[in-house]
């Protein structure tokens, strides 16, 4: 009985051994350079620091979960506190189609509790047909901590499922998450067409905790990166990312006659 429970012991000792290790783009499928592309089976953490940014980061995960959806692994689940869904609303399914997603291939979740909501992210990483993960958790909560995370990872390991914690504070708590981003919207590139039009989404980005292999400042990673149908790609800097407005010319009017006496 010692012997089993000392084996297990081990075997979880190197499953979590290999996952502090793993090189970050080890199973990345694509080589291209300009290409944004993190790992599957990995939890993210993914920050809005203002309540103006929330849907940038919701965008941001849905983004990312995009790219971890496969044909074995076509899954995607959606969840959150019924207290938050009041007080923010729900994710409008039409709008998924911009990032390439069915709005019926999706599985919309709410719970009534932090507690339950954990638990259903453990159950939905075990299924192995799903592959992305969006738990959207507007505020702190204090059973989300470092053990829960460190749960969350551990399965995400071993299932290669990801998790994308959407959070909107300013705080960051210590948490097993490998990945910690910090999201921005940007003004995104005109399209050929029309250069006073809008373009895809693009977000500035900084990742505060692990590395994609970019030169890291004070603060993190940079990036600036677009949405396409191929997935998350490093931005094209041109005139449109640093350009001032447009002069607007006020319209002519005639001159106000002068007052008479009064």
């Amino acid at each position: 009985m010692l012997g089993d429970k000392a084996k297990t012991i081990a075997a979880l000792r190197e499953k979590v051994a290999a996952y502090d290790t793993r090189p970050a783009l080890a199973d990345s499928e694509t080589t291209a350079p300009n290409l944004l592309a993190t790992p599957r089976g990995y939890l993210h953490e993914i920050f809005a620091d203002s309540p103006v940014n929330t849907g940038a980061a919701f965008g941001f995960a849905l983004a990312q979960s995009r790219t971890m959806l496969s044909d074995e692994r076509p899954g995607l689940l959606i969840l959150g506190l019924k207290s938050d869904s009041q007080e923010l609303g729900l994710p409008y399914a039409l709008g998924f189609r911009s990032f390439g997603l069915d709005a019926t291939a999706f599985v919309l979740i709410r719970t009534d509790t932090i507690t339950e909501l954990l638990w259903a992210i453990e159950e939905a990483i075990a299924c192995r047909a799903v592959g992305a993960i969006v738990a959207d958790v507007a505020y702190a909560q204090k059973a989300l901590d470092f053990t829960a995370s460190r749960r969350l990872a551990l399965r995400t390991a071993a299932s290669g499922a990801s998790v994308f914690l959407v959070r909107y504070a300013r705080d960051r708590e210590a948490t097993a998450a490998r990945y910690r981003w910090l999201v921005e919207p940007h003004l995104s590139s005109s399209p050929p067409f029309d250069e006073r039009s809008s373009g895809p989404p693009r977000w500035r980005l900084t990742l505060e905790k692990g590395s994609l292999g970019r030169k890291a400042g004070p603060e993190g990673e940079k990036y600036l990166v677009d949405w396409t149908e191929n997935g998350l790609v490093l931005a094209n800097i041109g005139s449109r990312d640093f350009a001032r407005s447009p002069v607007v010319t006020a319209i002519p009017r005639t001159a106000p006659a002068a007052l008479g006496n009064r």
